[in-house]
């Protein structure tokens, strides 16, 4: 088996059994090489079909088997910078889970960003980061229109989920 095959088969099995996301900069390391040699491998891993996330904490294993049991709805919003974490927050309390962002820009086409956003402490760790390191949303391509894939348990959650949006202004009727 060449280099590159087996270094993937180890990036599986290590994505298979990690209890959280792990980031490029961590697998490069294990494996001894650049940061850019794993994005390339999870980019051919994910040719072949392979369900990997890559999250703003890492990457990681979505398991179809926990996909399935579960219901999806794609919510179009809009809402301030300032509103962002009410917004997410929203989804999050009422039983959701953020699963990306997606933007529909005029130049490039639909961009999609995983978030897999489950927990206040993952919208807070994700908010922290756009500070830190002065990033704008990805909604600030689109004046603040953008997608959630929110997934849940059921659809009952759903619909209590877009209630809520809506109450607070932020879903967009297209």
């Amino acid at each position: 088996m060449a280099e590159g095959e087996t270094r993937r088969l180890n990036i599986m099995r290590m994505l298979s059994k990690a209890q959280h996301p792990l980031s490029g900069s961590e697998l490069a390391k294990e494996f001894g090489v650049s940061r850019q040699v794993i994005v390339q491998d999870i980019a051919l891993l994910r040719a072949v079909d392979k369900n990997i996330l890559s999250t703003n904490k890492g990457y990681l294993l979505y398991e179809p088997e926990t996909a399935n049991t579960k219901v999806k709805r794609s919510f179009a919003v809009c809402h301030t910078d300032e509103q962002m974490a009410d917004e997410l927050y929203t989804i999050i309390d009422y039983g959701g889970t953020v699963l990306d962002v997606v933007v529909e820009h005029e130049i490039y086409g639909q961009i999609t960003v995983d978030l897999l956003l489950r927990k206040r402490a993952d919208i807070n760790e994700f908010l922290k980061k756009i500070e830190q390191v002065f990033a704008k949303p990805l909604k600030e391509l689109t004046n603040g229109n953008h997608f959630h894939t929110v997934e849940a348990d059921n659809e009952q959650t759903l619909e209590e989920i877009q209630r809520q949006l809506s109450k607070k202004g932020f879903l967009v009727e297209l």
